[in-house]
């Protein structure tokens, strides 16, 4: 009699929801070896990415290293206020902002027009031979670069002030000027990562259908209508994407380049979040200050990124997520 009444009670699993399990079981079971592959990256991610995000609550907190991380106290949005209410904090805005600014002005487009020009080179050893030519500043920190730029650029025998004495009788500043240093910032930049930045957009090229130009060609169309019309929106998801991705990088400015470019006649322009980070945070100890000052900034990229990913779909796009 109990065992009719559990019986009843009993509630039948929909066959939908079985069937959903038995096939994502039999999926991982067969793919079992590959899922093995994804294991040292999702501990990477895990271990270096989002572990040490526990760090932000540091920013909540009045964080005392003699009483620790757990026994420090809870000061809510204290650093913040701090923060807000600090008179460097619009000048940290505006610089970032500015650098971010002409960075995407004068650097993303770079790679772009680099690799459709590159595109255009039909002999394949040179092409090669160019691709690998700019491929090497890639590779040279950003020690060795503001190296070269203060031996080019200082007025105690630079060889552009050199130059530049030669021309118009007298010597610039530029390792001093505040007008100089954001032009330098983005030179170097463009220097450095221009080439490697067009692997992607190469990789993109080298996927349009050939014949599209042909048919072009037979209609009668040049170099330029081939690049308006089949060129850029062949790579146009591409560049969408990158462009997503770059946004989460507008308000990271370098820290090791501007740092290395900094000095105290061109700070007023060149002082950014991460620079201010590394000053409040190391050097003068204030961790939960600038964990704060820090968590501004990621909070700031994240909605960039979902902003500009919003904006493309409604453009028609995929976007990224």
């Amino acid at each position: 009699m109990k065992t009719s009444e559990a019986e009843q009670h009993i509630v039948p699993v929909p066959t939908a929801v079985t069937s959903k399990r038995s096939t994502l079981i039999a999926k991982v079971v067969r793919d079992k070896y590959l899922l093995l592959l994804l294991l040292p990256g999702l501990a990477y991610f895990l271990l270096f990415k989002y572990v040490p995000m526990w760090g932000v609550l540091l920013a909540f907190k009045n964080y005392q290293p003699y009483v620790g991380f757990l026994g420090s106290e809870w000061v809510g949005l204290a650093n913040f206020k701090q923060f807000f209410q600090d008179p460097v904090f619009f000048q940290l805005i505006r610089n970032t902002l500015l650098l971010g600014l002409y960075d995407m002005v004068f650097f993303f487009p770079a790679p772009i027009i680099l690799a459709i020009l590159l595109n255009e080179v039909r002999k394949s050893f040179y092409k090669r031979f160019i691709q690998s030519l700019i491929y090497i500043p890639h590779f040279i920190s950003m020690v060795i670069v503001a190296s070269i730029s203060y031996l080019l650029l200082t007025t105690e025998g630079g060889v552009i002030n050199e130059w530049v004495l030669k021309l118009f009788g007298h010597k610039i500043d530029f390792l001093t000027s505040e007008n100089w240093f954001r032009p330098m910032i983005i030179t170097q930049s463009i220097w450095k990562e221009m080439g490697w930045g067009t692997i992607i957009f190469l990789a993109a090229l080298a996927g349009v259908d050939q014949e599209q130009y042909e048919a072009a060609i037979v209609d009668g169309a040049n170099r330029f209508r081939q690049l308006w019309h089949i060129t850029l929106p062949a790579i146009q998801g591409t560049i969408i994407v990158v462009l997503i991705l770059r946004m989460g990088h507008f308000m990271d400015r370098g820290f090791e380049q501007v740092l290395l470019m900094i000095n105290p006649l061109n700070r007023p322009v060149a002082e950014v979040f991460d620079t201010y980070v590394y000053t409040a945070g190391i050097i003068q100890g204030a961790f939960s200050y600038s964990a704060a000052v820090g968590l501004f900034k990621a909070i700031i990229s994240v909605i960039l990124v979902f902003t500009t990913n919003y904006l493309a779909k409604k453009a028609g796009h995929s976007g990224i997520f």
